[in-house]
């Protein structure tokens, strides 16, 4: 039997908009803004994350996996990227 496909919310399809600090931090994990953007297009799975208000996005990058953490702004009808790294074994 087939997967259940995912129902992705509405903000899913907002306009993405890169915070200040993910802005820093793209250079620190070596990866542009159109590495995050494809990243997030090949999303597998979200859940909230314990900061009301933001959702953990599952996805993978450069063979591992990857989770980036985003935060819907309903006012601007914006998706905003707050950080993303690499999830380790550890």
């Amino acid at each position: 039997m087939a997967k259940k496909k995912r129902v992705w919310p509405d903000w899913w399809n907002w306009e993405i908009k890169i915070s200040s600090d993910m802005q820093k931090r793209l250079l620190k994990r070596d990866f542009t803004e159109i590495e995050l953007r494809r990243m997030m297009e090949h999303a597998t799975n979200f859940r909230e994350d314990y900061k009301e208000g933001r959702w953990i996005i599952d996805t993978r990058f450069r063979r591992s996996a990857w989770q980036v953490i985003v935060e819907p702004l309903p006012d601007e009808t914006k998706l905003e990227v707050i950080t993303a790294y690499e999830v380790t074994d550890d």
